[in-house]
């Protein structure tokens, strides 16, 4: 296009927030937001480059730059542009620089998606058209097309009675956008309980597809933030800056309300941070360091503040996949027994990151491998693989102490006769951490229901760790007895009286300080009942019996 009058015209439709974007003239560049403030026919353009103000050295030195942007349906490119000045007004930065004497007409990017990386978060709203139905979910890209959105399982009633729907798009800074969409294919994750829906926009206005577009572009220029290797300096998007009169995040797939107490919906973001990050992983991805550093503080903040809570907590997740499940077990358990000041705290933050994830190369086998009653010598070779397929992704994760790291997600599955995996190392092989690790991960895992076995009474698992002392560690054995007891937190207990409870809180002795009536043997959940504290047992009489449940 080089007629000056139509350069003239579709310019001028750039002259909007959201309506332009520069990209460097270097490799690796990606677009990034600014606004074109004026133009004077064949002179020059005015930029505001306020939110890329890091770029504003490498301008001044005279590297090159286009501009591009969505118009009347399509993408106009300029041709390679030089900064003639740049100053700083009010506080803004501007970039006047030369006029394009031509545009580019390029392919539009409706076949482009925009991916969430983990830790980006939008919440979706889904409204039927046709009655009075509302699901919540989470956005996890987004192209000028359409959307894949994921929500609960209960969403396909909704999906179901309605052909069009209503998609609302809540961004962490406060912006909604609402778009008319039609569901074109739904996946079934059993494991996740959700769906994961794709979605075609349709009866879409001229305004709707600029905002979209200018969506795509801050999803894609937020995402760099999160690589490895990012500019620190890089200012983030305004979508993505939480509201500061401290709203909530935006709507998530998980009920927090459905976790039975404070400490467990606190937990669930935990747990939401490690489905996530489980499901990046099944799909090439590794693990994001950023986002297991700052969950693995938030873990450690919350064993810190109350670690009896917390390891009920970890009883009260029923809505997470068996692995996370299993992660945030083992991890808080093994906060509990390293609980003492001699321990660094980073080194008790790297030990809560590595039992967090330290099963989540599981996730990255066939899934009938997990499933099956038994397994051959093929299946079980195949099974010692998650070991290795997690450690190679964690490459990433600079702050992790690679002893800490080596001894639990390398360690965890090893036995001291040199029974266990991926090593094969025996007692002298061993540290202290991989035997502790050991006997907290057997534990909690014969706690929970498996394919070829239900879940095991706390007794008998005790007495299976102490009489196989040539595969684990009996000094760690008794200490795990010691520090939790005959009957744990998180045990589901029968009194002579008849009731059922959960034990919550021991005393100094190990008995049964703090109890939570239950109505039922069940995970803990909306039946549970009053919370009784002291003598437990005057009330309720002696402890008859534990009530295996898995959880």
């Amino acid at each position: 296009m080089g007629s000056p009058s139509e350069i003239e015209a579709l310019l001028e439709r750039l002259i909007q927030p959201g309506g332009a974007s520069l990209l460097l003239d270097k490799a690796d560049s990606t677009p990034m937001p600014v606004v074109v403030m004026e133009q004077e026919p064949a002179q020059s353009l005015l930029l505001d480059i306020t939110a890329v103000r890091e770029i504003a050295g490498e301008l001044k030195r005279g590297i090159g730059f286009r501009l591009l942007g969505q118009v009347q349906g399509k993408m106009i490119r300029t041709p390679v542009l030089k900064s003639l000045q740049v100053d700083t007004v009010g506080g803004r930065v501007q970039c006047r620089c030369e006029y394009p004497h031509y545009l580019e007409e390029l392919q539009r990017r409706e076949a482009f998606r925009a991916r969430l990386r983990l830790g980006m978060e939008v919440g979706a709203i889904v409204r039927s058209s046709e009655s009075d139905s509302v699901v919540q979910g989470d956005l996890k890209d987004l192209s000028q097309q359409g959307c894949q959105l994921e929500l609960p399982a209960s969403a396909a009633g909704l999906l179901g009675e309605a052909v069009l729907v209503e998609v609302e798009l809540c961004f962490p800074n406060g912006t909604r956008f609402t778009v008319q969409a039609m569901p074109r294919h739904t996946v079934a994750d059993n494991d996740r309980q959700a769906l994961k829906v794709g979605f075609r926009f349709e009866n879409c206005t001229a305004e709707q597809e600029r905002k979209l577009w200018f969506f795509v572009r801050e999803i894609e220029r937020e995402s760099l933030r999160y690589d490895d290797d990012a500019d620190v300096g890089r200012l983030p998007s305004m979508l993505f800056q939480s509201q500061s009169n401290g709203a909530a995040s935006p709507v998530g797939r998980r009920n927090l309300q459905a976790y039975p107490t404070p400490m467990a919906r606190r937990l669930a973001r935990v747990a939401g941070y490690l489905d996530a990050q489980l499901l990046e992983l099944q799909q090439g991805g590794a693990v994001d360091s950023v986002q297991l550093s700052r969950h693995a503080d938030m873990l450690l903040q919350l064993a810190e503040e109350d670690i009896e809570a917390l390891l009920f907590a970890t009883r009260c997740l029923g809505q997470e996949p068996l692995l996370v499940r299993h992660g945030l077990g083992v991890a808080a358990h093994m906060l509990a027994l390293a609980n003492s000041s001699s321990v660094p705290r980073d080194v008790r933050k790297a030990l809560a990151a590595s039992a967090m994830v330290h099963d989540l190369g599981k996730g990255l086998l066939p899934s009938g491998l997990l499933a099956a009653e038994s397994l051959d010598a093929d299946g079980q070779a195949r099974l010692r693989e998650h070991v290795e397929m997690l450690k190679q992704r964690l490459g990433n994760c600079q702050w992790l102490a690679p002893g800490v790291m080596n001894s639990v997600v390398g360690g965890i599955n090893e036995r001291l006769d040199g029974s266990g995996y991926p090593a094969g190392a025996a007692s002298d092989g061993l540290s202290e951490l991989a035997r502790m690790s050991a006997v907290v991960d057997v534990v909690d895992a014969m706690r929970r229901d498996r394919a070829d076995r239900p879940a095991w009474r706390i007794d008998a698992v005790y007495r299976h760790l102490l009489k196989s002392p040539n595969l684990f560690d009996p000094r760690w054995v008794k200490r795990y007895v010691q520090r939790f007891g005959l009957r744990p937190v998180g045990s589901l207990v029968r009194f002579s009286g008849g009731a059922l409870a959960w034990v919550q809180r021991l005393d100094q002795q190990g008995k049964p300080f703090q109890v939570q009536l239950a109505e039922e043997v069940a995970p803990p959940g909306e039946a549970l009942g009053e919370v009784l504290r002291g003598d437990v047992t005057s009330r309720l009489g002696e402890i008859v019996e534990e009530l295996p449940v898995s959880t």
